[in-house]
């Protein structure tokens, strides 16, 4: 009886040759590239939607503010500027715009029962636009 050799068997590899390794390489580099430019400028979004946030709540509060004086003239306060919202909202023990934010048209006067669009600025030159109803 003739016994094989080990050797004539056909030996079996295991694992990924180069050429795999090389286009899942290739391929992690596509979808980096194309992905990223959305994480790149993900600060700007971020500050553009933290100022339409407080323009936001102070729509908000000139409504609450314009109702509550209308019900009662001796609740709320008045209106007259644009300047003069920016105290309605509620920071800490004073009212006012958060750090870092301004009225960049405070001066603008704002008639009774009529409503007027506010700019807002906030950090690294975001903006938005609160709409501010006038009141007496």
């Amino acid at each position: 009886m003739k016994r094989k050799s080990l050797q004539s068997r056909p030996v079996r590899q295991h694992g990924f040759t180069l050429i795999e390794l090389v286009m899942v390489v290739v391929i992690l580099a596509v979808l980096a590239v194309t992905a990223l430019p959305k994480f790149i400028d993900i600060k700007s979004d971020a500050q553009t939607a933290a100022a339409q946030g407080v323009a936001s709540a102070l729509s908000s509060a000139a409504a609450v503010n314009y109702a509550a004086r209308k019900a009662n003239s001796s609740k709320g306060q008045t209106v007259a500027t644009c300047a003069d919202a920016a105290t309605l909202l509620q920071k800490g023990a004073t009212g006012g715009l958060p750090t870092g934010y301004s009225m960049t048209d405070g001066t603008v006067t704002i008639a009774a029962d009529t409503s007027v669009d506010c700019a807002i600025t906030g950090p690294n030159s975001s903006s938005a636009t609160a709409t501010i109803i006038g009141i007496n």
